[in-house]
């Protein structure tokens, strides 16, 4: 797998697994997290996930600014990783939210939140620019041995970036399992049992101090003593229950460490990315400069073109941290699995589907049936599409209310094949639009704008990630089937602007 492959490739990936078991972690339990903890509202809690994930890619064009600046992309790499560790730090402390702590704790937690996405924007980009640089130091030296040695050389970049995406996903297929793992094991430690439905009903009970027969019920389930005070019940639920999680931040603060001894004790077989080159003076004449800034201008109007899908692919695909977290939680059998365990499907689906893509891609091309990158990327939305006809469906035909109301009223819960069936879906569509995204830009991006133009993609994931707010506040205001539906719809129309520009985005970059 890795033959011909610069020797730092594994190295790199094993540096960002750590990332990407925080950023596991934090998907798999900030929603959650911070309804158990502080009692918000799942459209609150929703608002500040939605945020944070925005932060983390608006600030990584803050640390690619910072390491260009510097040149010290090595330092900048492992600044991330100990700032990442020192926000992870501050979440781990298990403090129990009171009405009289409420007013500092919960600003505490979003300034750590704040904190993680500054380091993570620190790292994000530029352990990417360093893998970047390996290619072309690989590229520079095959260009000696001949043509046919740089034309192998170029297709390694592929296929290398695509073995780095597969590897640091390890770090996410392991993530979700630690926070329920603790968490249970801490609520075991005090005779208790795990419900998914009891924290929002202590909570409740908490506010209007009556217990309804829902929590009697699902409180006497969850108590391996008998309870004598049901105020008290509570109250000690909702502390152990949020301890468990506040370890499971501990956990995030040691993978980080590691990731900072692998690259550390492995940094010298990583490059320095090599500064601009101030481009040489030419003289051009008129009818040169009209060409060429006529050429770059249909270029960025294709990049936006693009752009705006990507806005509402991870706005639709992003909703595993939010409503899909939810769906899971309130419709989906969860006593012998945890509702986070399941955000652990998509990093396993794209280790198992990469392969199966890269094969698939590589047969057609050997067959001469070469698939442009844009319209793959329309596909890839209408795969995402397929993921909420199918949840739209199912939803409708098990007469599921809005969320608010199954949680009052309860509903028949789903098995776990659900969301087998619709995170394959949503990966698929995934390992189409995601990696094939960042392969257009490089495409249509004008040589003197590479910096920019990938700042704008993160920049477009920001934005989808600024509406996840969105899903939520549909999930528990309506029958659900119609939040999956509006999700239907916005992948639909994507994938149909998307393929109503696809002959002029292939000519635009000759994909």
């Amino acid at each position: 797998m890795f033959k011909g492959h610069p020797k730092g490739l594994l190295a790199a990936a094993l540096s960002n697994m750590g990332e990407r078991f925080g950023y596991y972690i934090m998907n798999a339990v900030l929603v959650l997290f911070l309804c158990s903890k502080f009692g918000l509202s799942e459209e609150t809690s929703s608002l500040i996930y939605s945020f944070f994930y925005a932060g983390i890619y608006i600030l990584a064009l803050v640390g690619g600014l910072i390491a260009d600046k510097t040149q010290n992309y090595k330092g900048t790499i492992m600044a991330g990783l100990m700032v990442m560790a020192t926000g992870y730090v501050v979440l781990s402390i298990p403090i129990l939210a009171t009405d009289t702590n409420q007013s500092w704790l919960l600003p505490l937690t979003c300034l750590a939140l704040f904190v993680i996405a500054f380091g993570n924007g620190l790292f994000k980009g530029n352990l990417q620019a360093i893998v970047g640089q390996m290619y072309d130091n690989l590229e520079a030296e095959a260009a000696k041995q001949g043509e046919e040695a740089l034309k192998a050389a170029k297709d390694k970049r592929d296929s290398g970036f695509q073995i780095f995406y597969v590897f640091i996903n390890v770090g996410g297929v392991i993530a979700p399992f630690v926070a329920p793992l603790l968490r249970e094991w801490w609520l075991k430690a005090h005779n208790m049992l795990y419900n998914a439905q009891l924290p929002a009903l202590c909570h409740q009970f908490q506010e209007s101090g009556e217990a309804s027969e829902q929590l009697t019920k699902l409180a006497t389930e969850s108590s391996i003593e008998p309870i004598s005070d049901m105020a008290t019940f509570c109250g000690d639920y909702l502390q152990i229950f949020n301890e468990g999680i506040h370890y499971s931040f501990i956990a995030s603060v040691a993978a980080m460490l590691i990731s900072l001894t692998i690259f550390i004790s492995t940094r010298k077989r990583f490059p320095t990315p090599a500064k601009k080159v101030a481009a040489a003076s030419v003289d051009y004449t008129p009818e040169e400069r009209m060409a060429a800034a006529k050429e770059i201008k249909q270029r960025m109007y294709a990049l936006f073109a693009v752009l705006a899908i990507a806005i509402f692919f991870w706005f639709a695909f992003h909703q595993n941290g939010t409503s899909l977290s939810m769906f899971a939680r309130d419709f989906v059998k969860s006593d012998s699995v945890a509702p986070e365990v399941w955000q652990a499907l998509n990093p396993l689906y794209v280790i198992l589907l990469t392969p199966v893509i890269m094969w698939v891609f590589g047969a057609l091309g050997r067959r001469g049936k070469y698939i442009s990158t844009p319209r793959k990327i329309a596909i890839g939305m209408a795969i995402a599409g397929t993921a909420y006809v199918f949840l739209a469906i199912y939803s409708y035909f098990m007469g599921y209310p809005s969320a608010t109301e199954a949680r009052a009223e309860g509903v028949e819960l789903s098995g776990p094949w659900v969301l087998f069936v619709l995170y394959f879906f949503l990966t698929v569509a995934e390992l189409f639009i995601s990696p094939l995204g960042l392969s257009f830009v490089s495409k249509v991006a004008p040589k003197h704008m590479l910096g920019l133009c990938q700042g704008l993609w993160l920049g477009a994931t920001a934005v989808g990630n600024l509406l996840l707010w969105i899903g939520p506040l549909i999930y528990n205001a309506a029958p659900i089937w119609i939040c999956w539906t509006v999700f239907l719809a916005v992948c639909l129309v994507s994938m149909g602007i998307m393929l109503g520009m696809v002959k002029w985005l292939e000519r635009v970059t000759n994909a």
